[in-house]
């Protein structure tokens, strides 16, 4: 929890809301997880805004990233490779520093129990991955990895050589620029990724929403769909959110405590047939 976050305290009537939420995820067909970036406050990385944010501390990046991007790929590049002090150093350092929390690690095991077939996060920070999780739809892409703008293939760093006397480097497969993974403002969702998000809701009928307020489109029309569509929603955040009144459950605390006390359940509860 930061600072200013309210006091927690796991007490009886929180408990046994997060024991119903432990059936209503082993009861259903298909549970999704919507993640955002509150669930990674707890692996020492802020909110963009607010107090603490990074943009409050370093400044925000430029609304039109992407389209600079277009206008000089070179240049984009060389401020990638060297990044002066600002939002794009504070961001690549504390990204550097995190490490996945008691949420990632409880997702991951959730999955390997067979109690989540998919996890949508909004996050960049790679920790869903490092924590161990497989089926992740990663819809503002990842600050670890390098992405062609022509044939959306995604590559480790190591991958694709980059030679600061022949910028920008391009794509060994079609030939064309390679960027970052990281979806710059102004630049569309890569589509392979988003079919993939709304192929995994059309057939979720539990949403677990956590750390969000799910209100930036196109992650904000998941949970929508799964309500439209008579399925359940979980949302555990520490705060009320927009979402709140439409859940079937509000769990209201740190993505750390409230899904390791799922997983508790989970456990407890044993997984029921799906159909």
């Amino acid at each position: 929890m930061t600072a200013d976050a309210p006091h927690f305290v796991l007490d009886d009537v929180l408990d046994g809301q997060i024991a119903q939420a432990a059936s209503l995820v082993s009861g259903a067909r298909s549970v999704v997880a919507l993640t955002g970036a509150g669930l990674s406050v707890e692996s020492g990385i802020p909110p963009f805004r607010g107090p603490g944010g990074l943009w409050t501390k370093y400044g925000e990046p430029p609304m039109d990233g992407y389209q600079r991007f277009l206008a000089d790929p070179a240049e984009a590049w060389r401020e990638r490779l060297e990044p002066k002090e600002g939002w794009a150093k504070g961001l690549r350092d504390t990204l550097a520093a995190a490490k996945p929390n008691e949420a990632h690690l409880a997702l991951m095991e959730m999955e390997r129990l067979g109690q989540l077939d998919a996890l949508i996060t909004q996050n960049i920070d790679d920790l869903h991955l490092q924590a161990g999780s497989k089926s992740v739809l990663e819809i503002h892409g990842n600050h670890r990895l390098l992405r062609c703008t022509g044939c959306h293939t995604r590559f480790d760093p190591e991958a694709v050589p980059v030679d600061p006397a022949h910028l920008p480097p391009t794509c060994p497969d079609c030939g064309a620029i390679v960027k970052g993974d990281t979806v710059q403002f102004g630049e569309p969702i890569p589509p392979d990724v988003l079919r993939q998000c709304y192929r995994a809701v059309e057939s979720c009928d539990c949403m677990i929403v956590a750390g969000t307020s799910a209100t930036v489109y196109p992650a904000a029309e998941f949970p929508l769909h799964v309500l439209r569509s008579g399925g359940t929603l979980i949302e555990i955040n520490p705060y009320e959110s927009e979402l709140t009144p439409e859940t079937s459950l509000s769990l209201r605390g740190p993505g750390g405590a409230v899904f390791g006390r799922l997983l508790h359940h989970l456990r407890a509860t044993g997984r029921k047939e799906r159909t």
